[in-house]
This record gives C-alpha cells, sequence and structure tokens, in this order.
C-alpha cells in the first residue's frame, strides 16, 4: 500500500497543476498543459472570488425556503445540448432527486466523482431517485466525459454559464479552488482518482477558463423540498455518499 508520502507524489506528477500552482501579478495557470491564454489576476476576473468562510457543509439552513422554487425555473442543457429547465427533470411534486453539481468537465475530481455517481446509479434507481449530475462547460465538454469515463448521458447536464451554482450559492475562488485544507482529501482517494482518470483529457475543460474556479456540490430533493445540502468547501470536497443514501431510504418515493 502507498503511503501518503508516495501517493502524494504519484499525484504531483500525473496532476502538476493541483500541486505546482503559483500565481504570478499577470498570469493565472490551472491546468497544464493549456492554451497559452490564462486569465489575468486583474480586475475584469469574476467578481463572485469569495473570501474563505468556513460553514458546515451539510446543511439546509443556509437556504431559503424557496430554494426549490428558485432553482425549478433555471435552464440548463442536456448533454446532446437541449435546452431544459431543472423542473422538467423530476416530478416536482413528490418525486426525488439527488443533484450533483460537479465542478468542470476538465477536473480530474470530477472525473472520480462522476464514476462513483455511475457505479452508485442501480442503487438509486431502486429506491427510486432520479440522478442529476450538472457540470461546467458546453455541451461538447459533457460528451467527453460520458463518452471517456463512460457515464449515462440520459443523467449528465451542461451548465456553461454556472446559473444552478449561482442559484445554491456555491463556493467560488482561487482560494477554494487550490489552498482550502478540504482539498486534501482527496490524498485519500488516490487509487479512485486515478482509476477514474485512465481515459481522462484536458479538452473537457470550459472553454471560458474561469468556469475551473467553481466548487461543486450535492443536493437532494423531495419534489421542491431541500432535503440534503453539501456545499464542497474545496477541490475534490465531495458530500459522503453514505449520507445521501441513508436519507433517500428514509424518504418514500411516490
Amino acid at each position: 500500500m502507498e503511503s501518503l508520502q508516495q501517493s502524494s507524489l504519484t499525484f504531483a506528477t500525473k496532476f502538476p497543476s493541483f500541486c505546482s500552482f503559483s500565481p504570478t501579478p499577470n498570469t493565472f495557470k490551472f491546468l497544464h498543459p493549456f492554451p497559452s491564454s490564462a486569465i489575468p489576476l486583474t480586475a475584469t476576473t469574476p467578481k463572485r472570488i469569495s473570501s474563505f468562510v468556513p460553514k458546515a457543509a451539510a446543511s439546509t439552513a443556509a437556504f431559503a425556503q424557496d430554494i426549490g422554487d428558485v432553482l425549478a425555473d433555471v435552464s440548463i442543457f442536456t448533454a446532446t445540448g437541449q435546452s431544459v429547465k431543472f423542473e422538467d427533470l423530476w416530478d416536482q411534486n413528490e418525486g426525488v432527486a439527488v443533484v450533483a453539481l460537479l465542478r468542470h468537465f476538465g477536473c480530474p475530481c470530477c472525473w472520480e466523482l462522476a464514476k462513483a455517481l455511475k457505479e452508485t446509479k442501480e442503487r438509486f434507481d431502486s429506491a427510486g431517485v432520479k440522478l442529476i449530475a450538472v457540470g461546467i462547460g458546453a455541451p461538447n465538454k459533457a460528451r467527453i466525459l460520458a463518452e471517456r469515463l463512460p457515464f449515462p448521458l440520459d443523467c449528465l447536464y451542461a451548465d456553461p454559464d454556472r446559473k444552478a451554482y449561482d442559484v445554491l450559492g456555491l463556493y467560488y475562488g482561487v482560494g477554494r479552488t487550490f489552498f482550502n485544507p478540504a482539498s486534501a482529501k482527496v490524498l485519500s482517494r488516490f487509487n479512485e482518482l486515478r482509476e477514474a482518470t485512465k481515459n481522462y483529457t484536458i479538452e473537457a475543460t470550459p472553454d471560458d477558463r474561469s468556469g475551473v474556479l467553481q466548487q461543486g456540490g450535492m443536493f437532494l430533493f423531495k419534489g421542491k423540498q431541500l432535503l440534503y445540502a453539501w456545499k464542497d468547501e474545496g477541490t475534490g470536497d465531495h458530500a459522503p455518499m453514505e449520507d445521501i443514501f441513508d436519507i433517500c431510504c428514509k424518504v418514500p418515493v411516490a
């Protein structure tokens, strides 16, 4: 078994961008190799970059009671390019849905999460729970992940403008992406990450590079009622899957 130190070294070799980040006043490189047009750290950088504010990862208390109604009206895209609203993704009265918001389709940690979701989909189906995975990038980027991982297209959606992420208030920023202590959790899942990224390609990264600063989250709804909410504190800080199943098994499905 590899020691944590050995795992860290191997991880750094395969994904140097997670470990060799060194910003300058004018440039910001997220992954390597990357097109030369890195995002400048200037006034044009999106204003949604947030400072680090520690919060409980899994709590519905921070969300408005009508968050389900607000999210229902948000439009995203299927992996094949059709526009669709959240209210059309599951029964808004009694249907139970797990909504996993990945980071971007070129994020190795999101390939790991997508693989875990795919492997547990049968369990969700047996519980009558709809699985919905959303990622940042255009639909063609979603298809890259779906084809190379692979992942079921009918469960995968693209949110290139990060509309759902904004509605749900998911974390965004340089600190969250690269320097949050919660990101270290990924080192304990090194083997899973390595397995999930066998066919990984950086081509799945969104053309709008600002999307790589976005963090994800996991949400469980019954109709429009929010039952569970997890906001990733940092890159790879995914919700414990067993927590999701514990709640799913207690929710009666119509």
